[in-house]
């Protein structure tokens, strides 16, 4: 019976003359812009420069790249280092297999590397980076679509993916599309942390950890639908395993974060909001042209007093012993109403004594 089904890429490369165009490795490289332009534009609004993101990516995305084959390469060893195959394969990124746990872990590395360069808090620039982050896994997941890999059980849904390469142990027919699942998984968990940022102010590393712990949710059930060959421990594949105990820190990390250091960075780059050495420099100069303008008006405001038509030392002189003159003069005119009545007592008694004597 026919069924609706979701078509797979014939080809995953083009060739464009002796150059191959693999669309795995143009989905990789379609992320990694949408992540630092995204990025770019959350850390402005947080305070920080432009191009700072990029500056720190062109660290964390090499380190990231090869932590991520290097995850997948120690879990899926026997890939290439059984008998039969080829140890070289470790090495063709192209062809599939990168460890997004891996990715994560040894990218943090090397932005911390261009954080201290920077003088940045890496908790703060990995808050700005979650959303374009986990928007880039989205976009990434497609290139397991052209190389026909990761898929889920099998299955009669509308969407089913239709699997028609036979390599490496695939078998054609009509399987759940797990690479759909996650891409669609992580758009919602992209808003999820851009809602929350808005609405909760999350900062030191709090919108880094929910979208950790929400990709992990998402990756549990995922993970459980694929039938690739994986890890098994106690019935589970390894990455279940991983993603559980991943999803733990992310929450503790939340929870001990909020109580030891609430609300969010005020300054998330040093220099992010101080204007350019220039621009301080010609403010400088204006302020400089503007005293120098106040104190010729004031100057010419006090030369025209001393040009009014009388000397100023004159004025001045005058205006000051003029006070003095008047109360030298008042005090000894007080002093002589206060001796003549004692001379007046003195003449009074001596003309008594002599109408005695006669």
């Amino acid at each position: 019976m026919d069924i609706a089904y979701i078509p797979s890429p014939s080809h995953g490369v083009v060739h464009l003359g002796p150059i191959p165009l693999r669309g795995y490795a143009f989905c990789i490289i379609i992320g990694v812009f949408v992540a630092v332009w995204l990025g770019n534009k959350r850390w402005i609004a947080r305070g920080g420069r432009p191009g700072t993101v990029a500056d720190i990516a062109v660290w964390a995305v090499p380190f990231g790249l090869v932590g991520g084959r290097l995850y997948h390469v120690i879990t899926d060893y026997e890939l290439y280092f059984s008998d039969g195959r080829n140890w070289v394969d470790a090495f063709k990124v192209w062809q599939g297999g990168l460890g997004i746990w891996g990715a994560i872990a040894l990218g943090a590395v090397g932005a911390w590397i261009g954080c201290r360069r920077r003088g940045i808090p890496l908790p703060a620039w990995a808050d700005a980076l979650a959303p374009g982050i986990v928007f880039a896994q989205a976009i990434g997941r497609w290139g397991n679509w052209f190389n026909q890999e990761l898929y889920g059980k099998a299955t009669d849904v509308p969407w089913a993916l239709h699997i028609t390469s036979s390599t490496d142990g695939r078998v054609p027919g009509y399987y759940h599309p797990t690479f759909l699942y996650e891409s669609l998984w992580c758009v919602g968990v992209g808003f999820l942390v851009i809602w929350a940022d808005r609405r909760f102010t999350l900062g030191h590393g709090r919108a880094f950890a929910l979208y950790v712990a929400a990709y992990c949710v998402g990756r549990g059930w995922i993970e459980y639908m694929r039938v690739d060959d994986a890890h098994h421990i106690l019935g589970l594949r390894l990455n279940d395993w991983t993603a559980m105990v991943v999803f733990l820190l992310a929450v503790t990390y939340i929870v001990v974060s909020a109580r030891l250091r609430p609300g969010r960075e005020e300054v998330v780059e040093p220099d992010g909001d101080t204007p350019d050495v220039d621009a301080v420099d010609l403010d400088k100069k204006a302020d400089s042209k503007a005293d120098d303008e106040a104190d010729e008006t004031t100057g010419k405001k006090s030369d025209g007093k001393k040009h009014d038509g009388k000397k100023p030392d004159a004025k001045t002189d005058t205006e000051s012993d003029g006070p003095a003159q008047s109360k030298e003069s008042v005090e000894p005119a007080e002093s002589e109403e206060l001796v003549e009545p004692e001379e007046s007592v003195e003449a009074a008694k001596g003309e008594a004594e002599s109408a005695k004597k006669v």
